[in-house]
């Protein structure tokens, strides 16, 4: 017996059935189609979705991706972030963390024995990897870096060290004048487990000329991120986004991305990061709407075919709308990350770091089922899987 009005199940459309009309009401019928049939997007299909303003279109095709590739799974991971120095050279005008290097004793530079007391503190914490980027600091020599990753490794053997942006390392290779193929081998006999996504911001010149133009050139990033996968490091890829970029260039970006991955195969995860205007020298601009946050992720997802993973990095977007993105094509959630300077100097508002039973309950919420992963996205411990 069933309620008044109620339908019978074989009258309620299935899925497929419900995007397609999603996408159609929203002139969206060809992107649906390749969608379905795994055709690559293109630059104007990636900007139609962008100029659609329909989420939830977007966001229903980006869902079934985010389901063809990983199921109802959603990861996340026991980390910890290390950041040695504030003190940089690079001036960007979106950074609120950096403290300008002819005003560094306004910022912070630890040593050896401060940066490895940070992990010491939590030995009993059943972390699994250390997140570390920091400053462009011409302070610390060449071996402060390999003897961190080293003093990590000596510490706690089982810890995967996710360590320095490709920015850095071309910093390491101009300020120390050794070939970046030596760099890496340094790094990799140290300990070095793979590269955060970093410093790519946007990868278009424009952009870089008018908020970071001392930074690395797009060309460069792309060079030693190859050079580091060639090497056999895994890395994530990043954007930073909602400031003076269009949606052309979010997507030239998503399309060098594209290109460099079908060429090596080495990245793991995109993680599209919130701009946080307050205490930057773009304190005027208004920041990405929540809104522009799960369009960006779900554009993501259907632009990045070659990508495994998309993540929500709650630090940035707040918990619930990494949340909600869980079902508009990210799978990865982030993680623990206990005590992020970064974002929070830069006048976020999330919390510094979340409990295991929070992410657990976040992600259940969302209707997925919690994997606790590795640095490499290898499962560790399945949470809710029906027996």
């Amino acid at each position: 017996m069933r309620c008044s009005g109620q339908r019978p199940v074989e009258e309620i459309p299935n899925v497929s059935d419900v995007v397609e009309t999603l996408a159609r009401t929203a002139g969206l019928a060809d992107i649906y189609s390749k969608v379905m049939d795994g055709t690559r997007l293109t630059f104007a299909d990636g900007l139609a979705l962008y100029e659609s303003k329909e989420l939830m279109a977007v966001g229903a095709m980006a869902n079934i991706v985010r389901e063809r590739k990983n199921g109802n799974d959603a990861y996340f991971v026991r980390n910890m972030h290390l950041n040695p120095t504030n003190v940089c050279t690079v001036d960007c005008k979106f950074c609120g963390f950096y403290r300008p290097y002819r005003q560094k004793e306004q910022g912070w530079t630890w040593d050896l024995d401060r940066c490895l007391s940070e992990v010491r503190k939590r030995m009993d914490e059943p972390l699994t990897e250390v997140h570390i980027v920091g400053g462009h600091n011409p302070d610390y020599p060449y071996e402060f870096y390999t003897d961190l990753i080293r003093g990590i490794r000596e510490l706690r053997p089982e810890m995967h060290v996710k360590a320095f942006t490709a920015a850095e390392y071309d910093f390491f290779a101009k300020r120390f004048k050794k070939p970046l193929d030596q760099v890496f081998r340094d790094f990799i006999d140290a300990g070095l487990g793979s590269l955060p996504g970093g410093g790519a911001e946007v990868l278009v010149e424009r952009v870089r000329q008018e908020i970071y133009r001392k930074k690395i050139p797009a060309e460069r990033w792309l060079d030693v991120v190859r050079t580091a996968h060639e090497f056999g490091l895994r890395s994530n890829a990043t954007m930073l986004y909602g400031h003076i970029e269009t949606h052309e260039e979010r997507i030239e970006h998503m399309c060098r991305l594209r290109a460099l991955q079908d060429e090596t195969g080495g990245f793991m995860c995109f993680i599209p990061l919130a701009f946080h205007p307050e205490n930057t020298e773009l304190d005027h601009l208004p920041g990405p709407t929540g809104f522009d946050d799960l369009m960006t992720v779900a554009v993501s997802r259907l632009m990045l075919d070659n990508f495994d993973h998309i993540k929500a990095y709650w630090i940035m977007i707040t918990p619930r709308i990494a949340q909600t993105a869980l079902n508009m094509g990210a799978d990865c959630i982030d993680g623990t990350v206990v005590e992020e300077k970064i974002v929070h100097m830069a006048g976020a508002k999330t919390p510094v770091g979340l409990t295991m039973d929070e992410l657990l309950e976040l992600i259940r919420e969302a209707g997925r089922e919690p994997i606790q992963r590795d640095s490499e996205y290898n499962v560790l411990q399945r949470f809710d899987a029906v027996a």
